[in-house]
């Protein structure tokens, strides 16, 4: 549990806003944001913000990636791996490959570090004090802020089932037999007993929140249609190997004795893996068309599992939009999501990997988020598990361009939307 600090000062030093003390898991709604075009750094609180700060991003030839991150690692005193273990007070660590938030005595409000965020001093140690591994961050060129998001996609916890009233007890008249008869009610005989004292009942104790969970929701990889290629294959009774993505001998050769049995099927295609492969094995196996989606889920920074979905209109992108629960009401069975898009500009050649015809301008106008959501299905089966998931804190990533070179073990979902 922390305090917010008060200061009167503006954005030229580090300022923390008047509010209450938080709550002992408040941390775990906070987010950070990064604009790089004013060298500024606000933490919001839901759609409030509780702290803001000058800060220096990276200079030219180092320059401070954008995209969606999240506090890794946390160490109050750190010395740099690349540059002559310079001195990285109150880090807060954002990739493995060397990007985090820290203290620095050189913070001149313009970009002037080798890619990290620097943060005045009194301002690191306060923020240093705020957050838990797993608060998000957002790097962007621009100013962004967090807004409420409703829609049917997002997930939400199941309201519990109403009860019905007295469902297994059978009534009987309250009238009886005739109007001479009197009403007999049974009753307990207290004069002989003596009534116990009454006993304090006891408040149940509180259950601790759930760990957040982080998703992902991105196009279909070589990766995972490999991986439904093995598990199907495996089903249908070739010996395709472990299912983990990789063409080792044992796909390979399972691929080729699958092919050998449908010739006309495969006369035309050259490729060992393709859209033709993937299709016949998904009806041999008999489960319809597949899909050309997954939503991949995180928790505590550990792959938990993941799922098909489907995306409609695979050659218009959807854009790079990032969504976080803020709160999550059992009873009711609702969840406040906030989210924000980011500009994400794809190039000839990801589009053309992709499958992309028109990206939209980086789908940065109109509803872009709305319209990317409902464009996304999943199925129920997997709705449901996720729905169960989800605490204060979560996280839901869509994007385009899959995994990302920095997501990885011991991260959440990173993705970098401008190197």
């Amino acid at each position: 549990m922390f305090s917010r600090l008060v200061f009167g000062l503006g954005l030229l030093s580090a300022t923390a806003l008047v509010h209450p003390a938080l709550a002992a898991d408040a941390a775990r709604t906070l987010q950070i944001f990064v604009s790089k075009d004013k060298q500024s750094l606000a933490v919001y609180d839901g759609t409030e913000v509780v702290a803001t700060s000058k800060v220096s991003t990276g200079k030219d030839g180092h320059t401070t990636p954008s995209g969606i991150f999240s506090v890794l690692e946390k160490q109050k005193y750190h010395e740099s791996n690349l540059y002559s273990a310079a001195p990285m007070p109150f880090m807060q660590r954002l990739t493995w490959s060397g990007i985090a938030l820290h203290e620095s005595n050189s913070v001149p409000r313009y970009p002037a570090s080798h890619g990290c965020v620097r943060m005045p001093g009194a301002f690191a140690k306060m923020l240093y004090g705020m957050t838990d591994p797993g608060v998000p961050v957002i790097i962007s060129d621009g100013e962004l802020v967090p807004q409420p998001i409703d829609h049917p996609t997002l997930f939400h916890p199941d309201a519990p089932a109403a009860m019905p009233l007295l469902s297994d007890v059978e009534l009987r008249p309250t009238m009886p037999d005739s109007p001479e008869k009197p009403v007999q009610v049974a009753m307990n005989d207290t004069a002989a007993m003596p009534m116990p004292a009454a006993q304090p009942i006891a408040a149940p104790e509180p259950e601790p929140p759930s760990e957040p969970i982080s998703m992902l929701i991105t196009r279909r990889t070589l990766r995972e249609t490999v991986i439904d290629i093995q598990t199907l294959l495996n089903q249908l009774g070739f010996s395709a190997g472990n299912p983990d993505g990789l063409l080792g001998p044992s796909t390979v050769q399972a691929i080729k004795a699958f092919k050998t049995l449908r010739p006309a099927e495969f006369a035309a295609d050259k490729s060992l893996v393709s859209d033709t492969l993937l299709r016949e094995v998904y009806a041999a196996a008999g489960k319809g068309e597949p899909p050309n989606g997954v939503i991949m889920v995180r928790q505590a920074f550990k792959p938990i599992f993941e799922a098909p979905v489907t995306i409609t209109d695979p050659g218009l992108a959807l854009g790079t939009h990032f969504f976080t629960l803020h709160a999550v009401d059992e009873r009711a069975g609702t969840a406040d999501w906030l989210g924000i898009t980011l500009e994400n500009n794809l190039s000839r050649e990801t589009m053309k990997r992709l499958g992309i015809t028109n990206q939209e301008s980086s789908i940065i106008t109109g509803k872009p988020i709305a319209r990317s959501l409902s464009r996304i299905t999943i199925p129920d089966e997997t709705r449901r598990k996720i729905d169960a998931l989800i605490a204060p804190g979560s996280t839901l990533t869509i994007s385009d361009t899959g995994l990302g070179r920095e997501t990885g073990e011991g991260t959440d979902f990173i993705t970098i939307t401008r190197g």
